[in-house]
């Protein structure tokens, strides 16, 4: 079994704690210090957010600003395009921000939001056929928009 861990640098520790549970997401407590957060995404899936200080220590590279400069994006699924806004609503009212407008490809909606830092997490929903057989070949199928 894979488990993903998504390391994430934070200025303010306890603010990005109170932002992601804030998207209903929890604190494992047996990796969470003063120095880290472990935020449960799913069963295989978690947020290691590192203050910056600490962060540094992993890697001999230079941290980027991430309200200034983007990294990566953390694509997340939900199951409707209810849960992509519920949830992109939730960061809105913790404090996050979206930066862009959502993205509705007909087969596939996404939103994004970034956290109090400035990284980037994507929501997005796409349609189970579109998954099944591919973005292309569905968009052919059903008369909309192929993915550019």
């Amino acid at each position: 079994m894979t488990h993903i861990f998504v390391n994430l640098a934070t200025a303010d520790l306890n603010g990005a704690k109170e932002f992601y549970t804030a998207l209903g997401f929890e604190l494992n407590p047996l990796f969470t210090d003063e120095n880290a957060a472990c935020v449960v995404v799913d069963e295989n899936v978690y947020f290691m957010v590192l203050t910056r200080e600490f962060f540094q220590g992993f890697t001999d590279k230079h941290l980027t600003e991430p309200k200034t400069h983007a990294q990566v994006l953390t694509a997340l699924s939900r199951e409707s395009r209810d849960e992509v806004d519920r949830i992109v609503e939730r960061g809105l009212a913790a404090g996050g921000s979206e930066p862009r407008p959502a993205v509705d490809l007909g087969f596939m909606y996404s939103r994004d939001l970034e956290d109090r830092d400035g990284n980037i997490l994507e929501f997005l929903y796409m349609i189970p056929e579109a998954v099944e057989i591919g973005p292309l070949a569905y968009a052919a199928e059903h008369g909309v928009e192929a993915p550019a």
